[in-house]
């Protein structure tokens, strides 16, 4: 951020902290004074463990740049190579991208590789998200970059060739964060929503001045896009999200946009049809603006309503969000400050400043059956009014509802300055490993021991690991909802391309079941019908495949 921009963003921030306040009270009052999201049931699992393997796990990268790169910093999590191991992309800013497939034993050490080529090893990259595009079961990538995003196509192996021309993605030529995908109908090729922050200079610096974001659809031919529409108005966005909000079956894209930058801005909930523009919901259909410093976007069913809550990163004003309008009226209370997860300042390390969030993430990290939730922290630059010891928060989900911070008893505390990161199973032994980006500093990799230590990991809880598998076009089925049932109780999670902080993951979607050994998955599929019920047995890998009457085990390899 520009030390001349400074003081005029501090006033701002302050009138608009103030007119927060009020429309807070607004929401609460006309939901009829509903300030707390449904309880959750069940015990707390205790704090797990995580372990440093950064160096012995091969990981040596550094996400680096001037200003034009301090707001990225992301990575993609997906299976590469067809192992079940989820591999890892890490972005470089001015330093080459790498690609580290994941060689770890399972229930081991941390173990990766770089694999380098010149179609992945790319230069001004700021993340990355996975999706299988073309429909051929292999993982492509979107590539977002400074100066032009490159669209890879994957050609198994951990290979990849750029598409851009044969599909007709436009590069483009601006400060890409952000990145969302979904199926429209019956479309071959999916939607895709690409993020512009800042423009540029013509010397690659960045201006002051926000850009307008890219909706990309597929034209006639169904397998390559029509020119990109403009979001307009565009607010500086730096995360995206194609999701189905109102419970209807219809994903619509929520954007999270920095008010650093835009004068009379907001966050947008942009209505998706299929065959008409995209259009903006406003006041008379029930949303409430939202003015913050928005960074990433995170989203889980933590009511129990069967559609989506969602947590808001920003600086010193994260958001919790749960839908009070009922359906087709996108009103939200916020309820961080009762679930405590505002994450306003840092919670070790003696700085009082305000905080920076950055990438959130609701996962399970213990197994209890009660989600976590991870956000990730540090200073933009060196931006005085903000902590610069600053480090990442990981709130443990307690049986009353609320969260828990216990970053420090976990053993990931570090005060360089996250971005993005991806909580997942490297080592397929159920509990749930940390890789984060730093800006300017070394990425780093920590192991999840449970309730043990490096030398004698101590699993906690049961869980479950579930991929989705469809015809083409949509094979993950993206879109989808699973529901768990396990031990008196229900866990819902919709399947998204998209959120995080420039960060997203495609594979294995984990699920914390507590002390239940059995559990039963149904999926809502992305056209609405919905499955049987299924038994499965805990602490395994289950595929549910679309017509299948059961799930099939997958095993994972014996090295």
């Amino acid at each position: 951020m520009p030390s001349r921009f400074r003081a005029r963003l501090i006033g701002r921030r302050r009138f608009a902290l103030a007119i927060g306040v009020v429309a807070v009270v607004a929401i609460v009052a006309a939901a009829g004074g509903y300030a707390f999201l449904q309880s959750q049931s069940g015990g707390g699992g205790g704090t797990p463990h995580f372990v440093d393997e950064t160096s012995a796990a091969g990981i040596d990268h550094v996400y680096d740049g001037a200003a034009t790169y301090s707001t990225g910093g992301g990575l993609a999590v997906f299976d590469c190579n067809g192992d079940g191991k989820p591999d890892i992309y890490m972005a470089g800013g001015t330093n080459p991208a790498v690609l580290y497939r994941n060689d770890s034993t399972v229930g081991g050490a941390l173990r990766f590789t770089a694999i380098h080529d010149a179609a992945t090893d790319l230069t001004g990259v700021t993340g990355a998200y996975p999706l299988d595009v073309d429909g051929d079961g292999n993982p492509d990538l979107m590539v977002l970059r400074a100066g032009g995003n490159a669209i890879l196509r994957g050609l198994g192996d951990c290979r990849f060739e750029q598409e851009n021309d044969q599909w007709g993605v436009e590069a483009g030529s601006g400060l890409s964060i952000a990145f969302s995908a979904t199926w429209e109908g019956s479309n071959r090729f999916p939607t895709l929503a690409v993020g512009h922050n800042l423009k540029l200079k013509s010397n690659g610096t960045v201006s002051l001045d926000c850009d307008t974001s890219w909706l990309f659809r597929p034209d006639a031919s169904g397998t390559h896009y029509a020119a990109p529409s403009t979001l307009e108005p565009g607010y500086c966005s730096l995360s995206m999200l194609f999701s189905d909000w109102s419970g209807t079956g219809e994903r619509d894209l929520r954007v999270a946009n920095d008010r650093n930058y835009y004068i009379g801005g907001q966050d947008q909930l942009w209505k998706i049809v299929p065959g008409q523009a995209p259009s903006l919901y406003t006041a008379a259909d029930g949303w409430m603006p939202v003015q913050i410093e928005g960074m990433g976007i995170s989203s889980y069913d933590l009511s129990g309503t069967g559609r989506p809550d969602y947590f808001l990163t920003s600086q010193a004003d994260d958001k919790l969000q749960v839908l009070t309008g009922g359906p087709g009226h996108p009103t939200y209370a916020d309820v961080a400050l009762d679930r405590g997860v505002t994450a306003a300042r840092p919670a070790v390390g003696g700085d009082t400043l305000p905080s920076t969030s950055w990438h959130p993430e609701f996962q399970d990290v213990n197994n209890d059956g009660l989600v976590d939730l991870l956000i990730t922290k540090g200073n933009p630059t060196i931006v005085p009014e903000y902590a610069t010891k600053d480090p990442s928060d990981l709130f443990l989900g307690q049986p009353d509802g609320t969260f828990v911070d216990v970053a420090e008893a976990a053993g990931i505390v570090d005060y360089d300055r996250g971005r993005g990161a991806a909580l997942a199973d490297f080592n397929l032994d159920g509990q749930l490993d940390l890789v984060e980006i730093f800006y300017q500093a070394p990425a780093k990799v920590w192991r999840n021991v449970g309730s043990g230590s490096a030398a004698s990991p101590a699993p906690m809880g049961h869980w479950l690991g579930v991929r989705l598998s469809e015809a083409a076009p949509n094979t993950d089925a993206i879109g989808a909802w699973i529901e768990v049932q396990a031990g008196g109780r229900t866990f819902r999670r919709e399947l998204n391309v998209g959120g995080g902080h420039a960060s997203g993951e495609l594979g294995w979607t984990h699920f914390g079941i507590g002390s239940a050994t059995t559990a039963q998955i149904r999926v809502k599929w992305p056209d609405g019908t919905r499955g049987s019920w299924m038994p499965v047995t805990a602490d395994s890998f289950v595929v549910v495949t679309k017509g299948a009457a059961s799930s099939s085990t997958w095993q994972p390899p014996s090295s």
